[in-house]
């Protein structure tokens, strides 16, 4: 788990600075996860907006947190995508049937994401939750 995506060529319908760290710049996604994302997002067929993925343990919502409650985006092993009405029950489909394990749903207002997630250390797999 400790091994970052260095070919992106793997990755063609996603750039490495959509998963960039919003507070530190780096770029540390686990290859296993994003094998998953890319499969989920050959199936779904639709672009996908993303709008947080690495999260640096010293980006303000990750250090707000403590001991396991931080996690997947700080592993690389997560992110999370826009997704309006029911484009997001298609996209929950895509992401259950091609190995996406933990699931966020946040509503605020209008705008909608699904956290998208395989798991790591001390984190309950497999898991939903609503923010």
């Amino acid at each position: 788990m400790n091994q970052w995506v260095e070919d992106w060529s793997k990755y063609p319908n996603f750039h490495p600075d959509e998963f960039r760290c919003k507070h530190t710049g780096f770029v540390k996604m686990d290859p296993e996860f994003m094998d998953i994302l890319q499969k989920v997002r050959e199936s779904y067929g639709r672009p996908m907006r993303i709008t947080s993925g690495y999260r640096d343990p010293s980006h303000p919502v990750e250090a707000a947190k403590s001991g396991l409650s931080r996690g997947e985006h700080t592993l690389g092993r997560a992110a999370d995508v826009a997704c309006e009405g029911y484009e997001a029950y298609i996209l929950l489909q895509h992401a259950l049937a091609n190995g996406i394990t933990r699931i966020g749903v946040q509503q605020k207002g209008s705008a909608r994401f699904l956290h998208l997630g395989i798991g790591g250390p001390g984190l309950a797999n497999p898991w939903i939750w609503s923010y």
